[in-house]
Parts: C-alpha cells; structure tokens; sequence
C-alpha cells in the first residue's frame, strides 16, 4: 500500500487513482470494498491512509484533485455527513463520481442523475455481481468512456431532506408508527388530508394553464433485478394517473424512461419540464415501501417528498395518495383552491382493482407487453392479464390490456382462421372492458384497433377512437393511435395537429416521430415525410419502415437515387422489394424490378397482396392491381387501410373499382 505521506503525483503513477468517500460508521463495509479495489489493481487512497501529526485536510484536498476516480459510499448515515457531501459534490464537478449504495438508500438530491449502484445484497465475495457492477463503472469512469455528470451545483437551499432508512431495515422492524399516521387514504398529513393541506397552507398560487411535468422511472432497491416490474408499474400508474389531470402536461412513458441512465435536469431540460417526480422502491413478501419526491427543476428545489410503509394490499390508496399530493401541490399554483380540487376529481382512474393478486399479475403483464420483443412476449403478457381477470373478473383495464395482445397475437398469425379467432377475443374482451367501465379510454382504443385493423370497419371503429380521444387527451400512447386512425382517411389536418401535440409530450420517441412521418406521408407532405422520419432515425437507427417511407417521399419528388438509396436500407425485407421494385422500373431496369417482385411474392405470398398491388399499380398494370386489392380487401389485409391516401395507388384513382373498394372500407 502507498504511503500517505507521498506527494499525489509520485504514488504508483502506472495503477489508477481512486478517492473513496465514506463515513466513519461504515468503516467495516468501506475495508471490504477497497481490498477489492486494490485486488482489481487499482491505487486507493482513504482516510484511513493518514498517519498521526499529518494536517488531514490538505492530504484529502490533493488526494481528491488527483484522484481518477471519486467512489462514493452512501448510507443512511452518510447522507447526513458533510465531508461525504463535500467530496462526493468535487467527484461530480470534475466528472469522475461513482455513487454506491451500501443500504439500499437513495443518494442525496443533487446527486440523482448519477447512475446509483446499490450492493445492499452484497454477500462480501470479490466476485459477486454487485462488485462487478461496481468495477466496471469504476473502469469506464477512470477511461472516460462514461457519460458526463451534470455539473451544476444545487442551491444552499436545496440542501434536500435526510433519505429514508433503509428499507431493510424498516421492513424488518416492522411499519413505523409514521406508515401508519400518513396511511387510510390522507393526502399528506395524518388527519389533514387533501382538503387540509390547502388549509393547511402548504399549496398556494393561483393563475391559469398548465403545469408541466415528467415522471421518471422509479428506481428499484428490491436487490432483484426480476423485480423491476413493479417499480416501473407503479411509475407508470402514477404517471397516467397524472395525465389524466387536465391541468398538468405530463411527458409521455418514453421520453422519461430516457432519463434512467442519464441526467435527470437535463432531461428535463430537453423535455421542457418544470417540475419531475421520482422515487424509489422496495418490496419485501407483503410490505412495500416507498420513497417519492416532486423537485422543481428551476433550482432543484424538493416542493414535497415523503417516505410510505404500506401492505401490497394498500399500494392502490397509496397511489391515488401520492397522484392527489402531486396534482394539489402543483395545480394550486396555477388554478387556485377550487380548480386544483376540481382537476384532481378529473384525474382519479376508472377500471382499476382492489384485488393485490389481480393488480400484481396486471403490472407484471403490462412490463412484458412493454418489451414488445414478439410473440413469445405478447402471449407471456396475455397469460398475466388472464391471471388479473381470473383473480377479478371486475378489472375493466386488464380486460382492456387482453384485448389489445390478443390482437398483437392475431397480427402475427399465419394462418387466416387464427387471425380471424383472435380477432373474435380481442374484440369480445375490448366490449367486456367498456361494459364494465364506460369511461376507460384503453377499452375503447383496443376496440377501435380490433375493429379497424382486424375486420377493415373503419366506420364501427370510429366512434371508439373519437371516445378515446376526449377521455386521454394528456396521454401520448392513446392520442398518437388516434391520429394515425384520422390520417387513414379523410382528417390528415387533424392527424397532424395531433401528432405534433404527441412529440411536444413525447420528444424522445422515435415510434412518434415514425408515426408522424408517416401522417405527413399520407397527406402528401414529401418533406415533412422525411424530415420526421431522420429525427425517428436518429433516435433509433435502427427502425422498422422508416426508410421504406423515406423512399417513398424520394420517389414521389422525382430523386430517383434518392430513392433507391433507401430502399436498400430498409431492414425489412416487404417494404425494402416493394420500393425496389417500383425504382428500378422507373430506372428502366426490368430485370431486377421483376427480380425484388419476385422475391416478394416468394417471401410473403398471400401475406403481400397489398404490396403486389403497389407494385403493379405503379408499372401501369391496373387489372392485376385491381385483382391483388380486391383479394387483400377479401382476406382482411390491414395494408388496406392505406388505400385511400397511398401515392403507390395513384395509377388508379379514376378506375371505378378502387371507389367500391373505398366505399366498402368506409361502410
């Protein structure tokens, strides 16, 4: 080990230079891990380094200027040392911070956007995974590979409150005499609740419009990653829970999902955001325990945050709890006393349980229908929302969330009787969700979607997808699925009004910005086209369609070269062969237009009448198109729904057989 009376610059240049931060009362904990450290060839200095009659602080003062890398060992009582809040603010300000969570506890406001690795459930050998974890953000810190903190510093009086005590501990001790006080349903204050925390005075303001906000995943300190499910569900509730108030302008799940491996008030930043609620989460057999905080971005000063020891069996009055504080502690300033009251009436959910076992299965089925990683994840979701219906035949939103992966299952079907079957469930659990609650925009969307997209009834899909629109207007997801549906016929004007109020909620989302370009696409607006769908690219290189549609605003504008060039960088192979198709014809390449129909008829046979259709249309063959979209139309191929407004059929518009056919998509 080095001696600590050596100047920084003269100890083992060649190992990399760690300062650990820790305090006293985890001296134990702190040796265990620096003997790792060191075995993992690294140069640690620690206090524990300084010999008797050395001045202590301009040793620490050097060691942490010169330090590589800044590890930082938070715990309940580390959060409340100064000397730890001191080095640990250096570390960030010279981008070198690793936050480690030795009991679970969340680090301090300020230093949140810093990715927390917590080894509560370190089991104390070099090799576990915790300490993996540990040196690998350690190596990419000390090669700057990371990504830079934010290197603002908090306000003096942002200094947040003490974190909560370890959930372990708390669970193990039993629900603190605080759990109780705040449970039964008060809003914030034993006996106070809602009302009385306006007359209390903690809310104030008053104004007009809306207050923004995101809220971010919650972080999940089970100490099992197979856990996350329910940290994220219970974010997600809260989230469109929150949406539903018409005086908040919530940011749509992806855009704060973005915010999980990077800087919180960045994030915000970008989002546009004034205000982000964030939490964390800890479950043990029945207790839950939770810790949420709403931090205005301006300042990061916390306007509320507060510790919850419940039951499962109370996490649904908890949530409707914490959503109502929220909505009241923001809405005040802007409405007044009887508008934030009246706003959060609007906000309270229809649909839910009161069942744990039902609501468990729910959240589990909802972070697998999340994954969207194909069918085998679709039909493990459909098992869960099978599980909450059979635990509560009552729960409208599970009936709703089964109704919409019945329809993911049809969709990617092969054989027509299955489609069709599945159709038949989606649509009979959809009609069962809005039997039971009216008022559940998810059951109507997953209505019209089955409608639409399962049996071409655009005309019975559309009073249901207008009823969504006016229950969510605060929810992306649903506003986003409703401007898609105007865009197939006849309202490109208010598909795209819609779409943009969906990107101002949801800026980060390249399935959004892929919606959008396509609307654009639709209604004509070639630049538009492509503009939305380089930003979608952009966010996600590797998108499905977005090149296909790329393409087409290429073709349409005459860029031949253009146009080809993103064909052949469409990744899937029906969308790459039917724009291929049409420009190596233009270019006058018979042989390989043949060649991609071909390979289209070959790969998808019945599955790509529509696209044969596209194809044909555009190499002036009219009757063979005219007989490929009349079989398309016979067979339920959702591709039909762009017939209306698809540039591919324009070869066609004057023949009277397409208008039957468009007559008949109406009807």
């Amino acid at each position: 080990m080095a001696n600590a009376h050596e100047p920084p610059d003269q100890r083992q240049a060649s190992a990399p230079r760690l300062f650990l931060s820790y305090t006293r009362t985890d001296s134990e904990a702190a040796k265990r891990i620096i003997a790792v450290l060191e075995e993992a060839g690294f140069d640690v200095w620690w206090d524990g380094l300084i010999e008797g009659g050395v001045n202590y602080l301009p040793m620490t003062e050097a060691a942490l200027e010169e330090a590589d890398c800044v590890v930082v060992l938070w715990s309940r009582q580390a959060v409340e040392s100064g000397w730890v809040r001191d080095e640990a603010q250096r570390g960030r300000e010279r981008g070198c911070l690793v936050p480690v969570s030795l009991d679970g506890t969340m680090s301090p406001l300020g230093f949140r956007q810093i990715q927390l690795l917590d080894i509560s459930g370190w089991s104390g050998t070099p090799d576990a995974p915790e300490m993996a974890r540990v040196l690998a953000a350690v190596r990419r810190t000390v090669s700057g590979d990371g990504d830079p903190p934010d290197r603002r510093a908090m306000p003096a009086q942002a200094a947040p409150p003490a974190a909560p005590p370890s959930p372990r501990a708390a669970l193990a001790g039993g629900v603190s005499r605080r759990g109780l006080a705040i449970g039964g349903g008060a809003a914030l204050l034993a006996g106070v609740g809602v009302l009385g925390a306006w007359q209390a005075g903690l809310f104030g303001g008053a104004g007009g419009g809306a207050v923004s906000m995101a809220v971010l995943p919650f972080a999940n300190l089970t100490g099992d990653e197979e856990q996350g499910w329910f940290s994220a569900g219970l974010s997600n509730e809260l989230r469109q829970a929150l949406a539903r108030n018409p005086r908040l302008r919530v940011s749509a799940p992806t855009s704060s999902v973005a915010a999980a491996d990077g800087d919180e008030f960045a994030l915000a930043s970008r989002l546009g955001v004034e205000n982000i609620l964030r939490g964390s989460v800890q479950r043990a057999a029945d207790m839950v325990r939770i810790f949420v905080e709403l931090v205005e971005v301006d300042g990061g000063v916390v306007r509320w945050s507060e510790s919850y020891d419940r039951s499962f069996a109370d996490v649904f009055a908890m949530q409707s709890e914490i959503a109502e504080t929220v909505a009241l502690s923001l809405v005040a300033r802007i409405a007044g006393r009887e508008g934030a009251l009246r706003s959060v009436e609007q906000q309270r959910g229809v649909g839910g349980t009161e069942d744990p076992a039902a609501y468990e299965a729910y959240l589990r089925g909802l972070a697998l229908s999340t994954l969207s990683a194909g069918i085998n994840s679709d039909r493990a979701a459909l098992t869960q929302f099978e599980a909450a219906i059979a635990s509560d035949p009552a729960f409208a939103a599970a009936h709703a969330m089964r109704a919409r992966m019945l329809a993911a299952v049809a969709n990617a079907s092969a054989s027509a009787e299955e489609v069709e079957r599945f159709y038949d469930l989606s649509i009979a659990a959809a009609e069962r969700a809005i039997a039971l609650a009216p008022e559940l925009a998810r059951g109507h969307l997953a209505l019209g979607f089955a409608l639409n997209n399962g049996r071409l009834n655009r005309a019975g899909a559309a009073p249901h997808y207008r009823r969504a629109q006016e229950l969510a207007p605060g929810d992306a997801d649903v506003q986003a699925s409703v401007a898609i549906f105007y865009a197939y016929g006849d309202k490109q004007p208010l598909g795209m009004q819609m779409i943009d109020r969906v990107l101002e909620l949801d800026p980060l989302n390249p399935l959004a910005f892929r919606t959008a370009g396509f609307i654009a696409l639709f209604a004509r607006d070639y630049s538009a086209t492509i503009s939305r769908m380089m930003q979608a690219l952009k966010l996600n290189p590797g998108l499905a369609s977005a090149h296909f549609a790329i393409g087409n605003a290429r073709l349409m504008q005459g860029d031949l070269a253009g146009a080809q060039a993103a064909f052949e960088k469409e990744r899937v192979p029906i969308f790459s062969q039917v724009g291929l198709a049409i420009t190596f014809a233009r270019l006058g390449d018979d042989a390989r237009a043949r060649a991609a129909l071909a390979e289209l008829v070959g790969t998808y046979g019945d599955a790509g009448l529509y696209q044969q259709a596209q194809v044909h249309a555009q190499w002036g063959d009219a009757d063979r198109a005219l007989d490929l979209l009349e079989r398309a139309y016979d067979m339920r191929d959702p591709g039909m729904l762009f017939a209306r407004n698809d540039a591919l059929l324009d070869p066609l518009r004057s023949s009277p057989r397409l208008e039957r056919l468009l007559l008949r998509l109406s009807s």
